[in-house]
């Protein structure tokens, strides 16, 4: 079992708080982030609206096929780690993007009624605790707490939720099958709700074989929160992107990542105060949605 840091976003010590994320970020990077400001009521409707959507026929999911990476992925439609021999992760998710665009696909109002006004309300409260939990992101790296939005990265920036379901027992298979192959996150930070039901493991090491791997339960109230490849580059690895996975869940389960990114436009190359003559940038500068959508290619094919 994983014995993760608990960060209070409500704490009024923001310098002790900055201080116990950075050391979450440098030894796990995975923490649970509790007074996040995201209504629980909100979040039970949240997990009620997947489940409505996620238990239509499959011809009408399929009517809301992800295109601009938006919309519905079905069952096997991702493989986060393409060295298994498996077909597929055995979950399927519905992706919803930045609102002002206008390139998110919707259920019909008939079918879901509440479902669109649920998603963009949870989208902007999650988005409002990002926003202040990446403020204490920059004062635990020694910049500014306004460091992000001044750099322009929180100018339109380019977050999604994703709603995922595991449908639990598929019957026995030779396949490594997982719900979510091993993978570390590739933007800045995500932002998970779990319906409570096991099956989240981190292998805090990624180089050690064999791979080590702990349990992350589920905790009432708050988000788990894990820092994405996006910032091990900016922070030239200090900060650590960690490798995480589902286990094929025994029984049904739901959860809603929120992977906050920065503005497409933004230029993601080492920080000045995680590089040095001694510890020199390990990457070139990229902007970051070039970072992303190669990333994505690799992950779906083209």
């Amino acid at each position: 079992m994983a014995e993760l840091p608990v960060i209070d976003l409500s704490s009024p010590d923001r310098f002790s708080t900055a201080n116990s994320v950075r050391q979450a970020c440098v030894e796990h990077g995975f923490f649970y982030l509790v007074n996040h400001g995201v209504d629980e009521e909100l979040v039970k409707k949240v997990f009620e609206q997947s489940s409505n959507f996620f238990s239509l026929p499959i011809e009408d999911k399929m009517k809301l096929a992800r295109k601009n990476h938006r919309g519905y992925a079905a069952l096997y439609a991702e493989k986060l780690d393409p060295t298994l021999s498996s077909k597929g992760d055995s979950k399927e998710s519905f992706y919803i993007g930045p609102l002002a665009d206008d390139l998110n696909q919707w259920p019909l109002q008939e079918d879901l009624p509440s479902w669109k006004g649920t998603m963009e309300t949870y989208y902007q409260q999650v988005l409002s605790a990002g926003t202040k939990l990446l403020s204490v992101i920059a004062l635990s790296l020694k910049l500014d707490e306004d460091f992000f939005e001044k750099m322009g990265a929180l100018n339109e920036p380019y977050a999604f939720i994703r709603l995922l379901h595991y449908p639990g027992d598929l019957g026995s298979s030779s396949e490594d099958i997982y719900g979510a192959s091993a993978h570390s996150d590739y933007g800045m930070i995500t932002l998970l709700a779990t319906d409570g039901v096991p099956g989240l493991q981190i292998c805090r090491d990624k180089s050690k074989q064999p791979q080590v791997w702990e349990d992350v339960p589920s905790m009432t109230g708050a988000f788990v929160v894990n820092i994405g490849d996006m910032i091990e580059r900016w922070t030239n690895c200090l900060f650590r992107s960690t490798l995480h996975r589902v286990l094929p869940p025994r029984q049904e389960r739901y959860s809603v990542a929120f992977f906050m990114d920065p503005n497409k436009d933004c230029i993601v190359e080492c920080l000045e105060s995680c590089c040095s003559e001694a510890c020199p940038p390990r990457f070139p500068p990229i902007k970051s949605s070039d970072y992303l959508q190669e990333r994505l290619r690799l992950t779906y094919g083209s």
